[in-house]
């Protein structure tokens, strides 16, 4: 198996992939020999390390096809990809997946991936007790716009009145890597972050930061899909038999997670320090795996109203329609 494990390409990667095409990666006719998958290097995303770990998609592809991994650093990349057809496949936020689909983007959601997992996290010695304190402050997000972007200021727009100056509000908005909060806050650059597990519990391991909002009171909470599959229309509709080969592997997955929590940990933590060379402690794993459910089951309706509070916080210039966005077919298998 081939794995692209040089993280650090993935930042140029996001400039370059709109003129790769899809000169790589699967042909889009049944008669495919290489598949290449995505996925981020964080705990709602451990489908796609046990997949990978497990050698699930060489079980459920035809003989002889050649799988391969991209990782990546943040949703529109990934998106990008799936667009240009560098990938075939993969596990990203619905944030990204929603974005890309309103704005023209042949894309489907054809699985979940988990749900839960986003924690609003405070630097210690910041003077930010409750989220009212916000007001003033730097927060930071992956990207502008992402899952836990929308989260975040659909929880501090609705709850406390306050929002982020990209819209004239109170707050500061600043976009860097989850792996570096940490960091950023011991060195006082950012007071808040909206962050995805395992990030969160490894701010809270190493001293750096607090817990301000748990997961389970974040905006749309457990509710949502933190990570869903995604694929591209065009695959789906040339080549449907790949497709479910995909979401077979991805199901399997899952239910490897739900099974075997200790030894899906134990991949997590591995895949993670390849991909990121940043070691998480089993005691940091354990604790974002609390604050996080791993199913393959879709929620349409929460997805569009998480769509519309992207349209609500000036995200999305037309108030988005995701009919046609979820294909549920794959997992009714």
């Amino acid at each position: 198996m081939k794995k692209l494990l040089s993280i650090v390409s993935l930042v140029v990667l996001s400039g370059i992939l709109a003129a790769c095409g899809s000169e790589s990666g699967a042909s889009s006719g049944s008669g495919s020999d290489e598949v290449t998958i995505g996925y981020f290097p964080n705990i709602n995303h451990v489908a796609g390390m046990v997949a990978e770990e497990q050698n699930l998609y060489e079980e459920t592809l035809p003989d002889g096809t050649e799988v391969n991994y991209q990782y990546f650093p943040d949703g529109s990349a990934f998106m990008t990809a799936i667009e240009t057809g560098e990938i075939q496949g993969g596990i990203v936020g619905p944030g990204p997946a929603m974005n890309h689909f309103t704005s023209g983007a042949d894309v489907n959601i054809v699985a979940a991936g988990s749900t839960g997992g986003t924690v609003i996290m405070a630097r210690k010695g910041a003077d930010i007790e409750a989220p009212e304190d916000i007001a003033g402050k730097t927060f930071i997000t992956p990207r502008v716009g992402c899952t836990h972007d929308i989260q975040f200021e659909t929880m501090m727009q609705e709850e406390f009145g306050i929002t982020s100056d990209r819209i004239d509000g109170e707050m500061k908005h600043v976009t860097g890597k989850p792996a570096t909060y940490s960091s950023m806050f011991e060195s006082g650059n950012v007071d808040v972050a909206a962050v995805p597990e395992p990030w969160a519990s490894s701010i809270e391991s190493e001293g750096t930061g607090e817990v301000l909002v748990q997961n389970s009171n974040v905006s749309f909470n457990d509710k949502l899909p933190a990570a869903v599959f995604v694929t591209s229309q065009d695959l789906k509709d040339e080549d449907p038999g790949l497709v479910q080969n995909l979401v077979d592997a991805h199901i399997q997955a899952t239910d490897f997670i739900n099974e075997n929590p200790d030894e899906s940990k134990e991949i997590a933590i591995n895949k993670i320090k390849d991909i990121t060379d940043q070691e998480l402690s089993a005691e940091v794993v354990d604790n974002a795996w609390d604050r996080i459910d791993f199913t393959y089951e879709v929620n349409e309706e929460i997805l569009q109203l998480f769509a519309n509070s992207s349209y609500e916080l000036q995200f999305l210039e037309e108030k988005p329609n995701l009919e046609g966005l979820v294909d549920t077919t794959f997992i009714e298998q």
